[in-house]
């Protein structure tokens, strides 16, 4: 009965899904531990092409929609609405992790966190033949020793923001996804990769350790002993091996636009559209915070969730759809 009373609303809002009980002006977010962020719901719209599929574009406060870019994010529209895509755009630098970008990464993030129409985000690429190469050393190199612990804290807690997200997440792996690259992959809940990609953690190639998450979601992805052999060589692996190890979901030939492993993602995405967003939200907390608990616990914490989709209106339009032989229309709350 504890673990039930940890896990009660007010818990689950510290989690992110707060969105479905609380108003959005301030949620308690969980990372390497429970800090407050302040949410801001201010966006610029501007109408962006985007390969395979109808769009608009609404990027955070401070960035630009623009070609020039860093961050482009993409709200898909028609039966694609719901579909989140962040897309990474630094062709000069190989889409390397700049001090700007993980500014720009965070706000998005903080855009979307709480908006229940968002139903699945994208992380992909928009520089073809790379989704990230890791940390920008160039910039880095500039930096006094000083600022490099700060930096890659930041850096960390961009990527715990991404893995905490209460939406479904995909990383599109249609390039190469190196170091802190795959680590941002890594904070994802499902990766899809072109057999063309290569990916692995290098740090150590460098004298260094990965420093933002891979040393712990690597082993929790593909064992700890695969973790270790792969993290000590600093091996690179293409999108074939990454399968056959469950280091990727899935993956797919590339094609000609070098959007393959996108467009697998977005059928992917579609699949999630239709179910209830309440329970889709709820169930990404009961397997994360109980894959790391022992099994009663994390029963525990399964029980507690379930208990948060019993007052919703979603469950009773999900019985009556079932009831009238129809499609359930979900609304989120």
């Amino acid at each position: 009965m504890a673990a039930l009373t940890i896990f009660s609303r007010s818990y689950l809002s510290s989690q992110g899904l707060g969105v479905w009980f609380i108003p959005c002006s301030v949620v308690r977010c969980f990372g390497a531990g429970i800090r407050s962020a302040v949410l801001s719901r201010h966006a610029v719209k501007a109408a962006v092409p985007f390969p395979g599929a109808k769009s608009f574009s609404e990027s955070a406060p401070g960035s630009a929609a623009g070609p020039g870019a860093e961050l482009r994010v993409h709200h898909l529209e028609a039966e694609l609405a719901g579909i989140v895509v962040f897309g990474i755009n630094r062709p000069q630098s190989k889409n390397a992790i700049s001090k700007n970008l993980v500014e720009m990464m965070s706000k998005a993030i903080n855009e979307i966190r709480c908006d229940k129409n968002v139903r699945t985000v994208v992380l992909r690429s928009e520089v073809p033949g790379i989704f990230c190469a890791g940390a920008d050393l160039k910039e880095r190199a500039k930096m006094h020793p000083s600022e490099v612990g700060p930096f890659v804290s930041k850096g960390r807690n961009l990527i715990n923001e991404l893995g905490n997200l209460p939406m479904p997440t995909i990383a599109v792996l249609d390039g190469a996804a190196l170091g802190g690259g795959l680590e941002m992959a890594l904070a994802c809940d499902i990766r899809v990769a072109a057999t063309s990609a290569k990916m692995g953690l290098v740090e150590t190639k460098l004298a260094i350790i990965p420093g933002a998450g891979g040393t712990q979601r690597l082993p929790r992805i593909i064992g700890v002993s695969l973790a270790k052999e792969l993290i000590f060589s600093g091996r690179v692996l293409d999108g074939t091996e990454a399968k056959a190890i469950g280091l990727v979901s899935h993956v797919v030939e590339q094609n000609e636009a070098g959007d393959a492993a996108y467009l697998r993602a977005l059928s992917l995405a579609r699949e999630f559209i239709p179910q209830g967003p309440i329970a889709v939200r709820l169930a990404k907390l009961a397997i994360n915070r109980g894959i790391e608990v022992d099994l009663k616990t994390g029963l525990a914490i399964e029980e507690a969730c379930y208990a948060q989709v019993i007052p919703t209106k979603d469950r009773i339009e999900g019985l009556n759809a079932f009831r009238e032989k129809r499609l359930p229309q979900y609304t989120g709350e």
